[in-house]
């Protein structure tokens, strides 16, 4: 009966019946920049690597690329329990860190990353129109840089359109604090410059789910700052932008937003099945 109601569950959220059951395998870090790059610096050596936790026997899976947070100053790299056992494969990325690098480098990690999953994933048996990014605060602010600022990926020859979606954890819209920090701006100024995802508001990004804890407990304007991006990508034209904004929870918001995550998975995944 247990198992019963376990596929039930999965089936609801548009997952396979026997994604618990299923067999799963990590590969631990793996470099993500070419042997020249990755090699020429120790610290580009020991933070520009990933985890990829992959279901070994089910083919054209899902990835979901994960970038953790950490303000820029910290954080490590992490496959999610939330999303472990789900029939998805989850790439955990790490990137360097301020203040031992500067903005734009953390955004460059991102990209780099990103395109070694898209380059790379094939060997694992994943489907490269199914890689969806996603983060929690400085992840979700790199989530927005790499997937509406085209340039990042272009630098792989890879359009940031493939992404199948985005999916942003309480990330910044505008100019992030620590590269305000870098330039002697006060957390309270806020700066939309080109580092800024609201800078680069289109018509034709990938679908973009944002998600804030209650306006009234996030850190300083993170919600406002969301609810514009919203409004922009939706005056641009862009109709596959949506805001969540979690009632009674605080920037600490990941435990209830991962059902989000899946749920709006599902339904992006049904839509680009249905169009084909």
């Amino acid at each position: 009966m247990k198992n019963i109601l376990l596929a039930i569950y999965l089936i609801a959220f548009g997952l396979p019946a026997f994604a618990q059951t299923t067999e799963y395998q990590t590969k631990l870090n793996i470099p993500y920049y070419e042997e020249s790059i990755q090699n020429s610096d120790e610290y580009i050596k020991e933070r520009c690597v990933l985890d990829v936790y992959y279901p070994s026997k089910i083919k054209n899976f899902a990835t979901i690329v994960w970038f953790h947070g950490g303000g820029l100053t910290g954080g490590e790299k992490e496959i999610p329990s939330a999303l472990k056992e789900k029939g998805f494969c989850v790439v955990g990325v790490n990137y360097r860190l301020y203040p031992k690098v500067k903005s734009p480098k953390y955004i460059e990690d991102a990209a780099a990353a990103v395109a070694w999953v898209f380059n790379n994933i094939q060997n694992y048996r994943g489907d490269t129109a199914l890689i969806f990014v996603a983060g929690y605060s400085a992840g979700g602010y790199l989530t927005n840089m790499i997937g509406l600022d085209k340039r990042w990926l272009k630098v792989y020859s890879i359009d940031a359109n493939r992404i199948a979606g985005l999916i942003s954890f309480s990330g910044h819209a505008i100019t992030h604090f620590t590269i305000r920090e870098e330039r002697g701006i006060p957390g309270t100024q806020p700066i939309i410059d080109d580092l800024a995802p609201l800078y680069h508001v289109r018509s034709d990004a990938p679908p973009l789910i944002l998600i804030t804890g209650d306006r009234e407990l996030e850190l300083l304007g993170r919600y406002e700052e969301n609810a514009y991006l919203t409004r922009m990508m939706k005056v641009a034209g862009h109709t596959k932008t949506k805001l969540y904004e979690l009632d009674g929870y605080d920037h600490g918001m990941t435990e209830p937003a991962f059902p989000l995550l899946l749920k709006e998975l599902k339904r992006i995944m049904e839509e680009k099945r249905k169009k084909n």
